[in-house]
């Protein structure tokens, strides 16, 4: 079995892939629903950061705005706009056991599937280029478009939008009231 030679890309990916996993088992583990939050933001923006070194910029973008920014900030408003009293800790039971043990053997059968797969056969084939150029350059039209001429535009929607709701919750408050 040979392993793959370490590279700088290969070292951040090692990385960034034990912070995602490290953030999704301290979600599972962790019963407080605004760190729950959190850590799932965690795991956004880790995978944001492999697409990244997938040389996917636009989407890893993409994911650290609507998934980090968006949906962990709408998860954490709704948390702190709900009632949730301390929870209590559940004990050790048949469902935590298995869910270790399950976890466990997935660690195992890609531990033992990385160690199979024939490294030099994938470094040496080439990526496809029969992928159709209009894709790649709309992209990069839409990427460019958004992060230089409407950034500011963009970001002040974001804003706005985070206002209303928070407006809205405080409407929805008073009326209770």
């Amino acid at each position: 079995m040979a392993f793959p030679q370490l590279t700088g890309q290969m070292i951040a990916f090692m990385l960034i892939s034990l912070v995602v996993i490290g953030s999704a088992v301290a979600m599972l583990f962790t019963r407080r629903v605004i760190y729950m939050a959190l850590m799932i933001g965690g795991v956004f923006i880790g995978v944001a950061g492999i697409y990244v070194l997938l040389n996917a910029d636009f989407i890893g973008m993409a994911q650290v705005l609507i998934y980090a920014g968006a949906i962990t900030i709408l998860m954490l408003f709704a948390i702190m706009l709900t009632h949730h009293g301390h929870q209590e800790q559940t004990p050790v039971n048949g469902h935590t056991i298995f869910s270790v043990v399950a976890a466990g053997g997935l660690l195992g059968l890609l531990y033992w599937g990385f160690n199979t797969v024939d490294w030099a056969k994938w470094q040496s084939m080439s990526p496809k280029t029969d992928a159709p150029e209009w894709g790649t350059s709309s992209v990069k039209a839409v990427a460019n478009s958004i992060y230089t001429q409407y950034t500011i535009p963009f970001e002040l929607v974001s804003v706005i939008l985070i206002v209303a709701l928070v407006g809205a919750v405080i409407l929805a408050r008073k009326e209770e009231n």
